[in-house]
């Protein structure tokens, strides 16, 4: 079978064998497998919501075979023992390849540092996702410590002072730690970016030749403060903001200021989203509202998409790469169903969205762990 393949940079045509199935070249494309540098799989402490094995479901059926499960877990990953519970659940249970971040603070409360160097060589970095680090003085430690060993800080950029809907709440924190990059020269990943104004300073830094690199999500490269309808599917942190700041992120895929995707996949009860909390799902759908409404609309052509879920992830923090696999159809238009998804959360903004690029195969280590 033939179909079209997308990597580093160039589309051409390659010979695939899985399984018995064909993929027609003018259909479907395939490229590495994706790679998601901030999830949330809430397991050990909250499996209600979702566990390492249902989260990685939803991480194969949606083209990944590389992610990074965020810290606000209980017991939080904040020294050998506690990370060693999330570890071993990650060895029984996860069908992809799950890299957790350990916390930068003690029980993620922003007073007292891990100990980093124990830590360090089990995790991707150091994050205290869900919550800003207030204290400068602390930040500027955490971030010489890191560079010590080698690692990444992924910052959660958020100063409560300001309500969310404020951009203050999150550009103030991105201004403070993109200095504190520059004076370490610690390596800083920016989580979920959605302000126009966080996207001018992280420019700017890195034209100061401060070692930053930033992330956003597909809602907030889709969506705006004017789609939001009630019910909690809309609901999540930092919020959907102006038509402005969604194009100020677009204009900055184009020029190279964000450096990835991610999802920020953040499954809640159903009981916990109608009464409020931050945090949708996105493994399961990431790839085809950005290829329906970025690559078909030519905004950014899929080879660049393919950049920034899969090959620049890798290469931020370092991942070595991989012979995984995707495979999308981008041909054939399907509804998104939530009543489908493998994750136990169910909280889309896309929900009955019709979209191009199902994910039809994904190949980790050889091995086909999802196949439509």
């Amino acid at each position: 079978m033939k179909t079209t393949v997308v990597k580093q940079g160039r589309i051409y045509s390659e010979t695939l064998s899985y399984d018995g199935f064909s993929y027609k070249p003018e259909d479907c494309i395939a490229c590495p497998a994706l790679a998601d540098l901030h999830v949330h799989f809430r397991e050990p402490g909250q499996e209600y919501k979702e566990t390492i094995r249902t989260g990685s479901m939803a991480a194969a059926r949606g083209g990944y075979s590389l992610v990074c499960p965020m810290p606000n877990l209980d017991p939080v990953p904040d020294s050998p023992g506690h990370l060693a519970m999330e570890l071993d659940i990650i060895r029984s249970s996860s069908m992809v390849e799950a890299v957790p971040y350990a916390s930068i603070t003690l029980g993620r409360k922003g007073r007292e540092l891990v100990d980093m160097e124990k830590l360090a060589p089990h995790v991707a970095g150091f994050s205290d996702d869900g919550s800003g680090i207030a204290d400068r003085s602390l930040m500027h430690d955490a971030m010489s410590g890191a560079k010590a060993l080698g690692k990444i800080i992924t910052a959660h950029c958020e100063d409560t002072a300001f309500p969310p809907e404020d951009a203050r709440s999150e550009w103030s924190e991105v201004e403070r730690d993109c200095e504190l990059s520059l004076l370490t020269g610690a390596r800083l990943h920016i989580c979920h970016v959605s302000s126009k104004e966080s996207i001018e300073i992280i420019r700017q830094a890195k034209k100061s030749g401060a070692p930053v690199t930033c992330e956003t999500a597909p809602h907030y490269l889709t969506l705006t403060k004017e789609d939001r309808m009630p019910g909690g599917r809309f609901t999540m942190n930092p919020p959907l903001r102006s038509a402005a700041d969604r194009d100020a992120l677009l204009a900055a895929l184009a020029d190279g200021t964000i450096d990835a995707i991610a999802t920020d996949h953040a499954p809640h009860s159903a009981e916990e989203k109608a009464a409020g909390a931050n945090g949708i799902v996105g493994l399961e759908t990431a790839f085809p509202v950005l290829f329906t409404c970025l690559c078909r609309k030519g905004i950014i052509p899929v080879e660049k998409l393919v950049d920034l879920m899969s090959e620049n992830p890798r290469r931020i923090f370092g991942f070595p790469d991989t012979d995984d696999m995707a495979v999308f159809d981008v041909t054939n238009p399907y509804v998104i169903t939530p009543g489908d998804f493998l994750s136990k959360g169910r909280s889309t903004p896309f929900e009955g969205w019709k979209v191009f690029g199902r994910c039809l195969l994904t190949v980790h280590n050889g091995k086909i762990i999802w196949q439509s």
